[in-house]
C-alpha cells in the first residue's frame, strides 16, 4: 500500500445533550416543583502522538470523525451522560494545520502527548434552573450547546537523527538493515521504494539514534518528478544526511555526477536542506572495479571526508557507524577513507 503522509480531514466534536423538563411527581408531594436535569457536555475530539501508527493511511478513506454528542437530562435532578471523546491517533511528526487559514495547530513530536483539537459542547440547563418565586413551573429548558468543528490538514515528516538519501538502488534498505532491527524488503530494483523505513541504531557508546531509509529521489524530484516532493519533505526533520552513492555507477570520466545530481535537487526544494550537514559514502565496494571509481570520485571531491562501504557485506559499517554516532550524540569528527 502507498505510504501515505497527507490527508485532509473533517472533525466535530459532540453537541451537548438537551437539558430536561419534568416535575417532581410523589403521592405525598403534589407539587414537588421542577426536577429536570442538565444535558450531558458533548465529547471532545482529542489527537494522540503515538509510535504505533507509522503513517496516515487510516485518513485515506475516513474523511469525516466526530465525537459523540452528551445524553439529555432526566428528571429526578439527573444529568444526561458526558458524551465519548473521540481520540484520534497519529504518528511521530505530523503537522496539525487549520486546513482553511494554513495556521500550524501542533507539531505532534512528543511520544504519547494528548491535545483537545475541538471543544465539545456544553448540556442545557434543565428547567430546575428556572424555577423563580413567581415563576414556579417552568416548562422549558436549555438546547445542549452545538460542539466545536475544524478542517484539518495532516502532514507526516518523518522525525530521525539521520537520513539516507540517494539514487534507487544505491542500497540505502540494505544499509538501514545492516546497521538497525529494521527489515525492509531489499531488492536489485531500478526504481523508487514507496515506504520510508525507520531504524534504530544502539552504538556500543553514547544514545540510541534514528537513522530514516528515505525512498529514492530522482533527477527532477524538486519539481515533481516522480514521488520525489512526497519525500524531499522528509528529509527537513533529520538533523544529518547520509549521503550513499552506489560505486558501480561512478563514471571515472564524470565522478561526481550523481552526487551533483541530488544535491541539485536538495537545492531546488530548499537551500536551508542542500545545506545541511552531509556524510558521503560509497556503497557496494564488494563489486569489481569499485576501486578505480571510488578512487576518482575521491580525487574530484578532494578535501572532504568519504567513507567506502559494503552494506552487503559488512566492511566499514562499523566505521560509518561510530562517525554517525558522534555526529549524534557527540563532538564531530573528521571521517576517513
Amino acid at each position: 500500500m502507498r505510504f501515505i503522509d497527507e490527508a485532509t480531514i473533517f472533525v466535530k466534536a459532540g453537541d451537548g445533550g438537551q437539558g430536561c423538563v419534568s416535575f417532581r411527581r410523589e403521592k405525598y408531594i403534589p407539587r414537588g416543583g421542577p426536577d429536570g436535569g442538565d444535558g450531558g457536555k458533548g465529547g471532545d475530539v482529542i489527537i494522540l502522538t503515538t509510535s504505533r501508527r507509522r503513517t496516515l493511511s487510516q485518513f485515506r478513506f475516513k474523511k469525516s470523525l466526530k465525537a459523540k454528542n452528551g445524553g439529555y437530562g432526566q428528571g429526578s435532578q439527573k444529568s444526561g451522560k458526558k458524551g465519548e471523546d473521540l481520540i484520534i491517533e497519529v504518528p511521530l511528526g505530523t503537522l496539525v494545520h487549520n486546513a482553511e487559514t494554513g495556521e500550524l495547530i501542533k507539531d505532534c513530536v512528543t511520544s504519547d502527548e494528548i491535545f483537545i483539537v475541538v471543544r465539545g459542547g456544553i448540556g442545557g440547563k434543565g428547567n430546575k434552573h428556572f424555577a423563580t418565586s413567581t415563576h414556579r413551573t417552568p416548562r422549558f429548558a436549555q438546547p445542549g450547546m452545538p460542539g466545536e468543528f475544524l478542517d484539518l490538514k495532516l502532514d507526516l515528516k518523518l522525525i530521525a537523527d539521520v537520513g539516507i538519501i540517494g539514487f534507487p538502488n544505491a542500497g540505502k534498505s540494505t544499509l538501514i538493515s545492516r546497521i538497525s532491527s529494521a527489515r525492509p524488503k531489499v531488492a536489485d530494483y531500478p526504481f523508487t521504494t514507496l515506504t520510508p523505513h525507520l531504524g534504530v541504531v544502539t552504538p556500543s557508546k553514547g544514545e540510541s539514534f534514528v537513522v530514516a531509509d528515505i525512498p529514492g529521489l530522482i533527477e527532477g524530484a524538486h519539481t515533481g518528478a516522480g514521488l520525489g516532493i512526497t519525500f524531499l519533505r522528509h528529509i527537513e526533520r533529520t538533523r544529518i544526511l547520509l549521503h550513499l552513492i552506489d560505486a558501480t555507477t561512478i563514471d571515472p570520466a564524470d565522478p561526481l555526477k550523481s552526487y551533483q545530481i541530488i544535491m541539485r535537487e536538495l537545492a531546488g526544494f530548499s537551500r536551508d536542506l542542500a545545506q545541511k550537514k552531509q556524510i558521503v559514502v560509497l556503497n557496494k565496494m564488494d563489486m569489481p572495479a569499485t576501486d578505480q571509481s571510488a578512487t576518482a570520485f575521491m580525487a574530484a571531491f578532494a578535501g572532504h571526508p568519504v567513507f567506502k562501504i559494503s552494506a552487503f557485506t559488512g566492511a566499514g559499517v562499523t566505521e560509518l557507524v561510530n562517525a554517525l554516532n558522534y555526529n549524534v550524540n557527540g563532538p564531530e569528527i573528521d571521517a576517513h577513507d
